[in-house]
């Protein structure tokens, strides 16, 4: 029997979203001098240790909850100086755009480089400071509902479980926390988020959300090449023509750069590598140039939600919401999620706490909510954004970049037109047979890594003896029907190596799940073109580590 815990509001995800969220519901709480309990429940060890972002940051959300964030110490400490975009070429040359052929949206004048993970552990201590009850190393593994269908909260799962199912000693099961309000901000392709969506039909007007799987590192450079607040971004090589994305690389305090590929998960060759693209493409001399004599120091991975306004679905449902990524807020324009995410966080906070204190029904609730949403800027932003990933999935990177200058810089997004892609990213692998496999260099140990040195420094951790958090729909589907239409495509799309295809030589082919590297990025649940592949919450406190990421 489990035990459980009522709250006025529990949110799932302590990241940019939740944190805010639950810090501004206590600050309207404390402004109205009505009490609220306000619980915060994430799966990682600490605040911060599954965040991941590139991240240059607009402060635009912060600005509206902690006015005073500078006095109050918020790491933000490296304001952009200069922003330099490429389109690579092949592996030797470049071409560097000029400012007036960029759209708006690329411009980062007034913004900051920063570690998300650090900024969302200071928004930790803020919400605690505030009131909030922080629960780090609690994954929440299931939605709860009451006898009318409503969410009224959310279970952790239960420590101590074997892999055969069994209680180890020191079993703990899982806690139900009650609220009336429950709000999801689980971060991208979010496990419970995804069920919600499929429960109440959120995304029955909606294109299908659209994915990229960002792969990053930490570098210590020579002080010599470092150049505080600048900011790269760049196209082109070495992915394929029908591969979008993009490459970023930006000065950070400390003598330390951040440098990652973000690949569209739309792409079409199954012999595509996102890892290896990424490790090859530090050797071009526009990255190079900076790395050398450098040291890299942490690695991580994660998907992004890049869809944008079209693919939105009804963030409402009865008890609670869907906030920033679990809904897919990022303006893929601005190559940004953060500020988005944590404006979402506060019109539900509002818009909660005005429910709670007026006692609204539901019937009344989610059209307040939809009125606030709308009504804000954070829906003006992504409206205007709208054709911008669209542009470049049916147009192409030349095409669709031309037509989005000319909408962004001339018409500022308010071409009475809206652009859709409508078919999802798994649906757009074509058979091996098909493509050109893809020979990869072999890593240097210098600026190019394997997986498993990768793995290594993003410090992730599993219990070794628990249920596969990595569930197979249909256990024989891998190797009855992806190997040999797709040469089974999860040994390359994941960045952790955490599906081998072993035996093949020797003609007994058996699939392996090393669940123990798997550094939650989702992009298995996204990418596996049968769809087979479930991604569920692990152990709580298990995965990734990321310090200053």
């Amino acid at each position: 029997m489990r035990e459980a815990m009522e709250f006025d509001v529990v949110i799932v995800g302590a990241g940019p979203a939740g944190l805010s969220a639950a810090c501004r519901l206590m600050q309207l709480a404390a402004e109205r001098n009505r009490p609220l309990e306000v619980c915060v429940v994430e799966k990682g060890s600490e605040v911060g240790a599954h965040i991941l972002s590139g991240a240059v940051f607009e402060s635009r959300a912060l600005d509206e909850l902690f006015p005073d964030w500078k006095a109050l110490g918020a790491p933000l400490h490296t304001p952009v100086s200069a922003d330099e975009v490429y389109l690579l070429k092949n592996a030797e040359q470049a071409v560097k755009l000029p400012d007036a052929l960029l759209p708006k949206s690329l411009h980062n004048a007034g913004n900051h480089i920063v570690s998300l993970g650090n900024l969302v552990r200071w928004l930790g201590e803020q919400a605690e400071a505030l009131g909030v009850q922080v629960f780090p190393g609690f994954a929440a593994a299931e939605v709860l509902y009451d006898e009318n269908g409503r969410v009224k909260g959310v279970a952790t799962g239960d420590m101590g479980v074997a892999a055969d199912g069994s209680a180890k000693d020191g079993f703990m099961p899982g806690m139900e926390l009650h609220a009336r309000y429950t709000l999801f901000a689980e971060g991208c392709r979010g496990h419970l988020g995804k069920q919600l969506a499929a429960r109440f039909d959120l995304a029955r007007n909606a294109d299908p959300q659209h994915y990229g799987l960002g792969i990053k590192e930490l570098w210590d450079i020579d002080p010599a090449r470092h150049r505080p607040g600048l900011v790269i971004h760049g196209a082109g090589w070495p992915l394929e023509r029908d591969s979008g994305g993009g490459f970023f690389l930006y000065h950070a305090e400390n003598h330390q750069v951040v440098v990652g590929l973000i690949v569209d998960l739309n792409y079409a060759n199954p012999w595509l590598s996102p890892f290896d693209e990424f490790q090859r493409l530090k050797h071009h001399p526009v990255l190079k140039q900076y790395l050398d004599g450098g040291k890299r120091v942490s690695y991580g991975a994660r998907a992004i939600a890049k869809g944008g306004f079209n693919a939105l679905p009804e963030m409402a449902f009865p008890g609670g919401l869907l906030l920033g990524c679990d809904a897919g807020t990022l303006n893929v324009s601005k190559i940004k999620g953060s500020h988005t995410a944590m404006k979402s966080g506060l019109l539900a906070a509002e818009t909660v706490f005005a429910a709670l204190a007026e006692e609204l029904p539901d019937s009344a609730w989610a059209p307040r909510w939809k009125a606030a949403f709308e009504a804000s800027w954070l829906h003006e932003e992504l409206y205007r954004s709208r054709n911008f990933g669209p542009a470049l999935h049916r147009l192409g990177p030349l095409a669709g970049g031309a037509f989005n200058f000319v909408e962004q810089n001339v018409f500022a997004g308010r071409l009475p037109i809206t652009l859709h892609d409508r078919e999802a990213d798994h649906a757009r692998l074509r058979p091996a047979a098909d493509c050109s496999p893809i020979v990869y260099p072999k890593p240097d140990g210098v600026l190019s890594f394997d997986k498993p040195a990768s793995v290594f420094l993003s410090n992730t951790n599993h219990e070794e003896n628990q249920p596969c958090h990595l569930v197979l729909k249909d256990g024989a589907l891998p190797l009855r029907e992806n190997l040999p239409r797709y040469a089974e495509p999860a040994q390359r799309y994941c960045p952790a190596g955490v599906y081998e295809v072993l035996g093949a030589e020797q003609g007994e082919p058996r699939l392996q799940i090393n669940a123990q590297n798997c550094l939650h990025c989702k992009t298995c649940d996204i990418k596996d073109p049968s769809q087979n592949i479930v991604w569920v919450a692990p152990e709580g406190g298990g995965g990734p580590n990321y310090p200053n990421m």
